[in-house]
C-alpha cells in the first residue's frame, strides 16, 4: 500500500472523514530524526495496510496544516480513529511502539 501524501487540500477527506485508523507522520527533509523514522514508518505501512492508512505531511510544504494541528517539533506521529485524534508522539519511536499506537 502506498503512503498517502497529505496536504491541507486533502487532509479533511483523507484523515478527518476517513473511517478507521490513520497514522500521520509530520516530517521535513532537513530533519535528521525524521530521516531515521521514515523507514520505520514505511515498514509499519506495509504491516498494517489491511487495518490502517499511513500518511505523511511535509511541514515545509504544508505549514498551515502543521500549525493548525499544533505541531511544534518533528517528527510527530498522530493517530486518528474515525477522524478523531486519539494518540500523538514526538520523536523517533520503535516500530513496536508505533504499532502499539495504531492498536
Amino acid at each position: 500500500m502506498a503512503i498517502k501524501h497529505i496536504t491541507k487540500q486533502n487532509f479533511k477527506e483523507e484523515v478527518l472523514e476517513k473511517e478507521g485508523t490513520v497514522l500521520v507522520d509530520f516530517w521535513a527533509t532537513w530533519c535528521g530524526p525524521c530521516r531515521m523514522l521514515s523507514p520505520i514508518v514505511d515498514q509499519v505501512a506495509q504491516e498494517v495496510e489491511d487495518k490502517a492508512t499511513v500518511a505523511k505531511v511535509n511541514i515545509d510544504e504544508q505549514p498551515e496544516l502543521a500549525e493548525a494541528l499544533g505541531i511544534m517539533s518533528i517528527p510527530t506521529l498522530m493517530v486518528f480513529k474515525n477522524g478523531k485524534n486519539v494518540d500523538k508522539s514526538v520523536g523517533v519511536r520503535s516500530k513496536k511502539a508505533i504499532l502499539n499506537m495504531i492498536g
